[in-house]
C-alpha cells in the first residue's frame, strides 16, 4: 500500500467541492418480518424506525463533508414536504452548503427503502424526471465555481444534468482549470467529453459501450472505448463490485485494483462516497492512479455499513494506514466514532460483548480472558483506562507502558474488535453509551460486584465470569521484574 494514501485525507481540509446533480430524498423503514400477509403472498413489515437523509448528489456532498472538507450542493426541489426535509438536513449538516433551485411544478425526487434484518424488501420511488431550469442551475453553478476546487456532476438521469447544463458546466470548469469527476447515467458517454475522470460502474460501462463480459481484460477494453467516446475525457474508473475497479488513464498501461471490503452489507451509496474520495484526493493533488486506490478503499468501507452511510477522514486515514488496506485494522476509536461502529454492529445484529481493564502488560492471563470474552459476543469492545486513570487506581508507580502503547498492543489481538479509552475510575460511562449484549469480568468477582452488571442485566443483557489462569498477575510479574 502506497504510504502516501495515508496522508492524503489530512490534505482535505480546507477543500471546497462543488458538486452539480439530482439531490434526493433517502428514507429507510426498518422492521420485522415474520409473517405474510393472508391478503396476498407477500411479507408483512412491522415497522420499527424510519430515518432519513440526503441522496444522490446530497450523499455525495455529505460524503464531502464527512471526510472534513467543505460540500457546496447545486440541485432542484419542488416545493413539498421532502423539498423542505432536504432543506432542514443540509442546514444542520456541518461543512456543508447548498444552492438549491425551487420548481413548484416538479416533486422532490425521494426514495423510500424497506429493510428487515439486513435485507432490503422493497423500495418505492417518487419522481419526476422532466428537465429542470437549466439556466438557473449554471447560473447557481457559476456563481460558486470560482471558490471550489474541484467539480463533481452527479447524474442519477432526474432531470438536472441536461446535455446542456453538463457541457456549460463541464466547460465552465475548463475555463476555471477545476477537475471534473463525473458519475454518470447516460449511455452517451460522448456528452461528459472534456471531465478528467467518469467513473461508471460495471452495469453503466457494459451499456455505453456494449462490452459485457466482467473480466480484466474486458474493463480495460471498456476502458479503452470509453476514452475513445470522448476524446477529452482524461480517464475512466470502472468500479465492478466485488472484483473491485478498472482505472484506464489515457496513453497509460490500465491498473486493476482488487475489492477491499472484508464484509459487504450494504451497497447503498457506495458509488457516492468513491466519488466524492476521488473528488478530494484529486484536490489534494493526488494522482489519478492513488486517488483511486484511496476511492477504492472508502468503498470498501462504505459497504460494510448500514444503509446510505459515510465514511471519515479517520476510517479513510486508518484504512490506508493498514498494510493491507483492510477496514477491521481500525480498531482504537474514540467514544464518538465507537459509537457509530457499534451502532452498524447493531444494525447488522451482531451480539456485541464489553470488557475492560488496565492491561498494563499484557500476560496470559489477559489473553485468555478476552477470548473468553470474544468466545460469547460477535464483537468485542475493550474499554482501556488511560494513564491518569491507572495511576489514581494503581500508585504513581503505574503504568509501566503508556495508554497508547497499551491499546495498540491490545488491537493487535484478533479477539478484540475495538479498543476506547476511558478516563474515569470505573467503565460505567462507557457501558450506559454501549449497552453492550455481553459484560465480561474475570471469575474473582461475582455477578454483583461487576461495574455495570445492574445496568445490562436491567435491560435484558448477560453478565459472563471468565476463568482466571492461576498465577497470573502483573503486579506480581512487576514485582519478579523489579527482584
Amino acid at each position: 500500500m502506497d504510504d502516501a494514501l495515508a496522508h492524503l485525507p489530512r490534505a482535505f481540509a480546507g477543500k471546497t467541492v462543488l458538486v452539480l446533480g439530482d439531490v434526493m430524498l433517502d428514507r429507510f423503514i426498518y422492521g420485522a418480518v415474520d409473517r405474510i400477509s393472508p391478503e396476498a403472498p407477500v411479507p408483512v413489515i412491522a415497522v420499527e424506525k424510519e430515518t432519513a437523509m440526503l441522496g444522490g448528489a446530497g450523499n455525495v456532498a455529505r460524503n464531502v463533508a464527512a471526510l472534513g472538507a467543505k460540500a457546496v450542493l447545486i440541485g432542484l426541489v419542488g416545493r413539498d414536504d421532502a423539498g423542505a426535509a432536504l432543506r432542514g438536513m443540509i442546514d444542520a449538516e456541518a461543512g456543508l452548503e447548498a444552492e438549491l433551485v425551487v420548481d413548484p411544478a416538479r416533486r422532490t425526487t425521494e426514495k423510500v427503502r424497506y429493510i428487515s434484518g439486513s435485507h432490503q424488501m422493497l423500495r418505492v420511488d417518487r419522481e419526476d424526471r422532466s428537465p429542470g431550469d437549466g439556466a438557473a442551475l449554471l447560473a447557481a453553478f457559476e456563481t460558486r465555481l470560482a471558490s471550489a476546487d474541484v467539480v463533481v456532476l452527479s447524474d442519477y438521469a432526474k432531470g438536472v444534468l441536461t446535455p446542456a447544463v453538463v457541457r456549460g458546466a463541464i466547460d465552465a470548469a475548463k475555463a476555471a482549470g477545476k477537475p471534473v469527476i463525473v458519475d454518470p447515467k447516460s449511455r452517451d458517454f460522448a456528452r461528459y467529453d472534456g471531465a478528467t475522470l467518469i467513473k461508471p460502474n460495471r452495469k453503466e460501462a457494459a451499456e455505453a459501450t456494449g462490452i459485457v463480459e466482467t473480466s480484466d481484460a474486458a474493463s480495460e477494453d471498456a476502458g479503452a472505448a470509453i476514452l475513445a467516446m470522448a476524446p477529452g475525457l482524461q480517464a475512466a474508473l470502472i468500479t465492478r463490485g466485488g472484483a473491485g475497479m478498472t482505472l484506464a488513464v489515457r496513453n497509460q498501461p490500465p491498473i486493476h485494483l482488487p475489492a477491499t471490503a472484508i464484509e459487504v452489507f450494504d451497497v447503498s451509496g457506495a458509488g457516492d462516497t468513491v466519488a466524492a474520495t476521488l473528488a478530494l484526493a484529486v484536490a489534494a493533488g493526488a494522482s489519478l492512479a492513488q486517488a483511486a486506490q484511496l476511492a477504492n478503499l472508502a468503498g470498501g468501507l462504505v459497504v460494510a455499513k448500514l444503509g446510505t452511510d459515510v465514511v471519515t477522514a479517520a476510517e479513510l486515514t486508518a484504512c490506508a494506514s493498514s498494510a493491507q488496506g483492510e477496514p477491521g485494522e481500525i480498531k482504537i476509536a474514540d467514544r464518538e466514532q465507537a459509537q457509530r461502529i457499534v451502532e452498524g454492529w447493531r444494525a447488522r445484529g451482531l451480539k456485541v460483548g464489553f470488557t475492560n481493564g488496565c492491561f498494563d502488560l499484557l500476560h496470559p492471563g489477559h489473553v485468555s480472558l478476552l477470548s473468553q470474552a470474544k468466545a460469547a459476543c460477535d464483537r468485542l469492545i475493550v474499554g482501556l483506562n488511560t494513564d491518569a486513570s491507572v495511576s489514581k487506581l494503581k500508585g504513581p508507580t503505574r503504568p509501566v507502558q503508556k495508554e497508547q502503547g497499551r491499546a495498540t498492543v491490545l488491537a493487535s489481538l484478533s479477539s478484540v474488535d475495538l479498543v476506547v479509552l476511558f478516563d474515569e475510575d470505573t467503565p460505567l460511562e462507557l457501558i450506559k453509551a454501549f449497552r453492550p449484549d455481553v459484560l465480561v469480568k474475570g471469575a474473582d468477582y461475582t455477578v454483583e460486584t461487576v461495574v455495570g452488571s445492574d445496568v445490562v442485566l436491567g435491560y435484558g443483557g448477560k453478565v459472563v465470569l471468565a476463568e482466571l489462569k492461576q498465577g497470573q498477575s502483573t503486579t506480581n510479574l512487576i514485582a519478579r521484574m523489579n527482584s
